[in-house]
């Protein structure tokens, strides 16, 4: 694995915990020799993951649209970063540049980019890892929806299984090491009825 993709918040977030988690994976992401690939913000959780990161030698490319670039909320210290024209472009430059990708707590944008990159492996698009690193519970309410979204009928359990949920760091890197890329296809053993 070369670079991972973190989804993550511009807010620090209420309890201290989330800024520490965010420094200690920009520390594991450089320690393995793994890029960090983010959305290019020197704000909130992403300016800690990015910082961390860049002060343990590790690569960090940021991806940010022209006008957040304007509002003076990009980081200027990267390996690389990238001006694109929307947010769909950020989200597919990001996508490309890496191997998996890695969310820890946010408000609406971390949750859209993690829909739409799970929403892509279940379609076929492509085979990287998703996990979700459940820092202070932030995400055990959310996994209880996908639970919930099964229960319904509305997704899988093989469909939910495709995403890697850890309450440990240490853990949630080892099982992306581990990882097996698989194509998964929701419409391969039941095509849609006409």
């Amino acid at each position: 694995m070369k670079r991972v993709v973190v989804f993550c918040g511009s807010a620090l977030g209420a309890a201290p915990v989330y800024g520490d988690c965010a420094e200690a994976l920009g520390k594991i992401l450089a320690g393995r020799g793994i890029g960090l690939v983010y959305g290019g913000g020197h704000v909130g959780l992403m300016g800690k993951v990015a910082d961390a990161c860049l002060n343990a030698g590790g690569e960090v490319w940021g991806v940010m649209p022209e006008h957040l670039v304007k509002k003076e909320i990009a980081h200027k210290g990267l390996t690389h970063f990238d001006v694109v024209d929307s947010m769909h472009a950020r989200k597919a430059r990001m996508a490309e540049l890496a191997d998996g990708f890695i969310a820890l707590p946010g408000g609406w944008g971390t949750m859209e980019e993690l829909m739409e990159a799970l929403t892509w492996m279940q379609l076929g698009i492509h085979m990287k890892v998703c996990g979700l690193l459940n820092v202070h519970g932030f995400f055990t309410q959310l996994h209880e929806f996908f639970k919930h979204m099964v229960a319904e009928g509305f997704l899988s359990g093989e469909q939910l299984d495709l995403l890697v949920i850890e309450d440990n760091l240490e853990s949630l890197m080892d099982r992306f090491a581990a990882y097996k890329p698989r194509l998964y296809d929701k419409w391969a053993s039941k095509p849609p009825a006409p």
